[in-house]
């Protein structure tokens, strides 16, 4: 499967195998608190754009939502 967009390595690192990253997976990618982009959910339904499918009590957040995001792209 090829990609649009390359993978920013920050999130290639961390998103090994996976096609969605968890809350605290993307803080670290964004360099944020992980309580920071829950309230943002909390507060819009997303984060950046990104919106997370909600898998019982867990937010997984896309990975080539994310990568689109780290790479400047808006939604």
């Amino acid at each position: 499967m090829t990609y649009a967009n390359p993978m920013h390595p920050a999130l290639a690192e961390i998103a090994v195998g996976a096609d969605h990253l968890l809350t605290e997976e993307l803080a670290r990618v964004l360099r944020r608190a992980s309580q920071t982009i829950r309230k943002a959910y909390s507060l819009t339904g997303h984060y950046l754009g990104i919106r997370p499918v909600k898998l019982g009590n867990r937010l997984l957040w896309p990975k080539m939502d994310v990568n689109e995001a780290l790479s400047g792209g808006v939604k």
